[in-house]
C-alpha cells in the first residue's frame, strides 16, 4: 500500500522511544530525559511499593529515594535485561529495607513441627522487670541475626510477611508470585529459622 504526500491515511505518530534508547541517551548526557522515565514508571513504582509498605505516605517518600537511586545507577544498568525489572528490583528492596527499620507487627514467626503442632518465636514481652526487658532484646538480636542470614529470597519473604504484615494474598500480588509458592517458600524459611533459633530463643 502506497502513500503520498498529499496524505492518504491517517498521520501517525512516532513511537516514543523504548527505555534502553532513553537509558542510553541519558547516559550520553541527555539527563533532562530521566522525567521521561520517572513519569513513565511513577505510578506504577508507587502502587508496588505502597502495597509492600501499606502506607501510601510512606511510598510516596520512598519513591523518590528509588528514582533518585535509579538515577544514580544507571551506569550500571545491563541492557540485556529488561529495564522494568531491574526498576523494580530497585524499589522492592527499598521497601525492604524500609520494612526492617520497623518493630514487628504482632504477626508471629510460626513453624509447624512434624506432628502437626505450631510453635512460635516472638521476642515481644509483658515482662517490665530488666530481666525481662534483656532478654526481649536478646531475643531479638537472634532473630534479627537468623534473619539476615536467610537467602534473600527467603528473607525478603519473612520480612513482608512479619515486618510489614502483608497477608499472603497481598504477598503474592505484591511479588507476582502464585499463592501456594509464597506460602511453600514461607513455610521453608520458617523452617530454616526456626532451626537456627532452636538454640537460642527461649
Amino acid at each position: 500500500m502506497s502513500h503520498s504526500d498529499a496524505g492518504g491515511g491517517p498521520w501517525v505518530a512516532p513511537a516514543p522511544p523504548a527505555d534502553e534508547e532513553l537509558v542510553f541517551r541519558i547516559r550520553a548526557g541527555e539527563e533532562d530525559l530521566f522525567e521521561v522515565l520517572v513519569r513513565r514508571y511513577q505510578s506504577r513504582v508507587l502502587a508496588h511499593v505502597a502495597r509492600m509498605v501499606g502506607s501510601r505516605d510512606d511510598a510516596l517518600d520512598l519513591s523518590q529515594e528509588i528514582f533518585l537511586k535509579v538515577f544514580g545507577a544507571l551506569d550500571r544498568y545491563n541492557p540485556a535485561y529488561k529495564f522494568s525489572t531491574w526498576v523494580f528490583r530497585i524499589a522492592g528492596n527499598a521497601a525492604i529495607d524500609h520494612l526492617r527499620k520497623r518493630r514487628p507487627r504482632t504477626v508471629p514467626l510460626e513453624v509447624q513441627d512434624a506432628d502437626g503442632r505450631m510453635s512460635s518465636f516472638e521476642y515481644k514481652s509483658h515482662d517490665l522487670d530488666p530481666y525481662g526487658e534483656l532478654r526481649n532484646v536478646e531475643r531479638a538480636g537472634a532473630i534479627a541475626r537468623a534473619i539476615a542470614a536467610l537467602p534473600a529470597e527467603f528473607r525478603e519473604l519473612i520480612t513482608l510477611r512479619h515486618f510489614g504484615g502483608l497477608s499472603y494474598e497481598q504477598i503474592a500480588e505484591a511479588k507476582q508470585m502464585p499463592l501456594g509458592t509464597v506460602k511453600n517458600k514461607l513455610f521453608r524459611a520458617r523452617a530454616v529459622l526456626k532451626d537456627r533459633l532452636s538454640g537460642e530463643v527461649t
